[in-house]
């Protein structure tokens, strides 16, 4: 605390966001394994054990929507971290600092949008009548494309979407941790006749694996977390899409606003809490059991 006072200091408000937001609401788990009744209050309202949990599960959506979230999900984190990875590699290789910072801002300056002003820029570019997208279809091919209409075209929409607004700040963290490479390994890899790809190869990406691994950890303990705004404004909240686009966050927000159920809703987030615990413990294992410097802790 002596040595540390100063760091320890910068880090409370952190500590005391994470308490109040993080952990004084775990009080709420109770919600799950009781018969809500708004009058009666949280701990005045019965126990019911795991008839909440039951429900969901016994649900016709449930495999639907644990499927589309645990697939999509796989599916981002997989294109994500190669966007990343690869972005990071090509603004390593630009000598020109005023090139490397445009291309930083460039690629950065996505991040920043709101998902509902992406959703509006989607409906823009995909729209059914005036879509600038559709339109050049319809004029180059004669055929009239609904996306609004065919869920299986956001399979490929949705993760070009999240790695188009994502890429910038993922390869921002990865360029962070080629810049600790130590030049003169690059300077002796091409004394030795190494060719570009060879010294990226042999240098750059082992540099690059450990960070790879634990955003990688981070990101599968997540797994039944989808990013809301992504899924919710992105296609719309149109019904004719949840075979696709319908996921453990968007059911349980209409649960909330639709059917008031807040006792279901808090089973399933209680469910995706209690996965993403095991999940980011077996990913820990699997990677220290690869190399013992790559696990999170």
């Amino acid at each position: 605390m002596r040595k540390n006072g100063q760091l320890i200091a910068m880090t409370l408000p952190a500590i005391l966001k994470i308490f109040v937001f993080a952990y004084l609401p775990m009080a709420g788990i109770i919600l799950a394994f009781k018969d809500y009744v708004p009058v009666k209050g949280m701990f005045g309202s019965p126990w019911n054990g795991f008839e909440n949990f039951a429900f969901f599960f016994q649900s016709a959506d449930a495999w639907r929507i644990l499927r589309n979230t645990i697939g999509l999900n796989a599916l981002l984190i997989a294109a994500e971290l190669l966007a990343g990875v690869l972005f990071a590699l090509l603004l390593y290789e630009i000598a020109s600092k005023k090139l490397l910072k445009a291309y930083q801002s460039v690629m950065f300056f996505p991040y920043f949008f709101s998902w509902v002003l992406v959703g509006l820029m989607m409906t823009t570019l995909l729209g059914p009548s005036t879509g600038m997208l559709t339109t050049l279809i319809r004029k180059l091919t004669g055929h009239e494309v609904s996306f609004y209409s065919e869920p299986w075209y956001w399979l490929i929409i949705l993760p070009l979407v999240a790695v188009w607004k994502g890429t910038g700040f993922s390869s921002l963290i990865y360029y962070s941790a080629l810049m600790s490479i130590d030049k003169e390994l690059f300077e002796a890899a091409e004394i030795d006749g190494a060719t570009r790809v060879q010294s990226i190869r042999h240098i750059s990406v082992p540099f690059l694996i450990p960070m790879m691994v634990m955003l990688t950890i981070l990101a599968i303990g997540n797994i039944l977390r989808a990013d809301f705004g992504l899924f919710y404004f992105v296609p719309r909240n149109i019904s004719a899409l949840f075979p696709v686009t319908d996921v453990l966050d968007t059911y349980v927000f209409r649960a909330l606003t639709v059917n008031g159920d807040f006792a279901m809703s808090a089973a399933v987030g209680v469910f995706q809490s209690v996965v993403g615990f095991f999940m980011i413990l077996g990913t820990n294992w699997l990677a220290k059991r690869v190399n013992r410097d790559y696990g999170l802790f």
